[in-house]
């Protein structure tokens, strides 16, 4: 019982604080607390209410704050038309949908702004809520570039400008980071400091911001390799971090030499002839000037290069170079190199004249050399490998050991390190003829090429019975005579003669000539299945042509017969029966016989014009 007279207290309570506007209706905003755009874009910013209770009297507003003041920028009752206002940072680039979304078309950097949605519905009351804008454009790639064209002097005190790294126009605004040898360098803005940064920021006229970051280190020697850069990291739209990385730059260090290197820059043993540099240098920069020296006499040099032309045996030897750096005179920059330069002599060879035996004899020729390495001696003929100790030994039973014998000295440790010397040997005798080349002509009387070859020596005289036109080559260790003469019936049965003759000797061969000899491109076969026999006389004298003529005579009568045989089935001629006939021919070029049957007694009188015999 009580608790329904509380119940009808509370409602008559609520009855009368109403009218007194203690009892009010709702009204509820809805945006999102923030949108993103990329610039040149276009941004929509969304807002929806509920007036509870309901009520259809409700009037949107889109304002923004500049510098702590509000300023609408369009508007739109419900049902109503939508209206844009003038003079605002919006104007001609801002609308309001039926919906109540504001749009902004070709967002700039200037638009990312607080915008707030407010709702006025009357005796119902308003609502307000802010979206914020937040507008985002990448930024160019960064550029570095070294501070100074000069050196830097490594121990100097205070630090020094290394380079500078600048990105222009982006939004929001960047970050620039150092890099060193690939690694970040700590953001260090403190002076105090052996390295720091020193960053700058400029906003454009379109809102957009250029950065600049100069980077102070005091280097030391072991940054003399070292490669700096610099990235450009910035945000883009659904928490995006990106980055832009620059080219490289190094460092010229100005640092004391500590030590010396003296280098031999060829690569494999020297020899006599070659070009040789040797090169003096320390590990400071920059380098300091060097004296060289040579079994303690001074060389001119160029620089840290002592370079020898044609290197001589006589240049071997221990050389010196010696350097001071007055940037640190208590280091000892001193080099050494001992050059070897690899000689061999001139092949001495005995006998050394060139040797001429008669055929059978014997000749030995002996070849030395001194190097300064190890060596090997060979004797050669062309690419032939005849000796290697020096000594050859040449029995001369033919006449293709004339020629050029050569003795080559090397030295394997020394690429390159050789001598020659060459012997000449001439082997005299008589003559000698090699086997003779059958000639052939295609018919009596055809003109004829022969070539009769000859060793011996001295060069032996060539001559032809019977005589042509004649022409004497060398080649090698042989004379070639060839001659060119008809064909005749002579020559075709008893031959050509070649005769060579030097003081030693003489020699002949006899060169037979014979007809070629002529083959047919396919064998030929009688009608009846047999081949076709030829005598040489045919073959030679066109049989070819009168079989052909016999063939084509055949079918010629194969068509009359044919021709004849059709004409009786339409009985033009008179026909009997139970006759046989047999029609052949004689001999045809002796081979090619026609034989033509029928089984029609008839038909065959009726081809031949004649009657059959009366049946018996």
């Amino acid at each position: 019982m009580d608790g329904i007279n509380f119940g009808h207290a509370w409602l008559v309570c609520t009855l009368l604080l109403c009218p007194l506007h203690l009892c009010r209706a709702l009204v509820t905003v809805n945006v999102a607390r923030e949108v993103e755009v990329l610039k040149d874009e276009t941004a929509r910013l969304h807002c929806s209410y509920t007036i509870s209770p309901p009520s259809g009297n409700g009037l949107v507003e889109w304002h923004i704050e500049v510098q702590g003041n509000r300023k609408r920028v369009a508007y739109r009752k419900q049902g109503g038309e939508a209206k844009s206002d003038n003079d605002t940072p919006l104007s001609g680039r801002v609308s309001i949908s039926k919906d109540f979304t504001l749009t902004i078309t070709s967002v700039q950097p200037s638009d990312g702004l607080a915008y707030f949605c407010s709702v006025t519905a009357g005796p119902a009351g308003n609502g307000e809520g802010a979206t914020e804008l937040k507008v985002f454009f990448a930024p160019e790639n960064p550029i570095i570039t070294k501070a100074s064209t000069q050196a830097i002097s490594v121990g100097q005190p205070g630090s020094s400008e290394i380079g500078n790294c600048v990105t222009m126009n982006g939004h929001p605004q960047p970050r620039i980071i150092w890099f060193k040898d690939g690694q970040p360098l700590a953001e260090v803005k403190d002076r105090k400091e052996k390295t720091y940064m020193i960053p700058s920021l400029v906003k454009e006229a379109s809102g957009l911001y250029t950065v600049k970051s100069t980077l102070y280190m005091q280097p030391t020697k072991a940054d003399k390799d070292s490669v700096f850069q610099c990235t450009v990291e910035y945000r883009m739209p659904g928490d995006q971090i990106k980055q832009k990385t620059s080219d490289t730059i190094d460092l010229n260090l100005y640092y004391p030499s500590e030590t010396a290197t003296f280098t031999l820059l060829n690569t494999g043993p020297v020899k006599e002839g070659d070009n040789v540099t040797m090169k003096c240098e320390t590990d400071g920069n920059p380098q300091p000037e060097f004296d060289f020296t040579k079994d303690d006499k001074f060389i001119a040099a160029q620089g840290g290069l002592l370079a020898l032309q044609s290197a001589k045996r006589t240049d071997s030897g221990v050389y010196t170079c010696k350097a001071i750096d007055f940037d640190n005179l208590d280091a000892e920059l001193t080099g050494q190199i001992t050059l070897n330069v690899h000689y061999m002599d001139p092949m001495n060879m005995t006998p050394a004249k060139p040797q001429v035996v008669m055929l059978g004899d014997t000749v030995e020729w002996q070849c030395k050399t001194k190097a300064s390495a190890p060596h090997t001696v060979q004797w050669k003929k062309g690419s032939e490998v005849l000796s290697q100790d020096g000594t050859l030994s040449i029995t001369a039973d033919s006449y293709e050991k004339n020629g050029e014998y050569e003795c080559v000295g090397a030295v394997p440790s020394v690429p390159g390190l050789t001598a020659r010397a060459s012997a000449a040997l001439t082997v005299r005798g008589q003559p000698v003829i090699e086997t003779p080349i059958v000639g052939e002509v295609a018919n009596v009387g055809d003109m004829v090429s022969l070539r009769c070859s000859s060793y011996g020596f001295p060069v032996p005289q060539f001559i032809w019975k019977p005589s042509g036109k004649e022409s004497v080559t060398m080649e090698g260790n042989k004379a070639v005579s060839t001659v060119v003469l008809p064909a005749s019936a002579v020559v075709m049965k008893d031959g050509v003669t070649c005769e060579v003759a030097n003081e030693y000797g003489t020699d002949s061969k006899t060169f037979s000539v014979s007809l070629k000899r002529v083959h047919n491109s396919a064998d030929r076969v009688l009608l009846s299945g047999n081949p076709v026999l030829k005598s040489a006389d045919q073959q030679q004298g066109g049989s070819s042509g009168v079989v052909i003529a016999v063939v084509v005579c055949v079918l010629l009568l194969l068509l009359l017969v044919a021709l004849i045989y059709f004409l009786n089935k339409k009985s033009k001629l008179p026909c009997s029966k139970k006759d046989t006939k047999q029609v052949a021919d004689a001999e045809v070029n002796n081979d090619i016989v026609v034989e033509m049957k029928t089984d029609k007694a008839n038909e065959e009188a009726g081809l031949l014009n004649k009657r059959p015999p009366t049946e018996q």
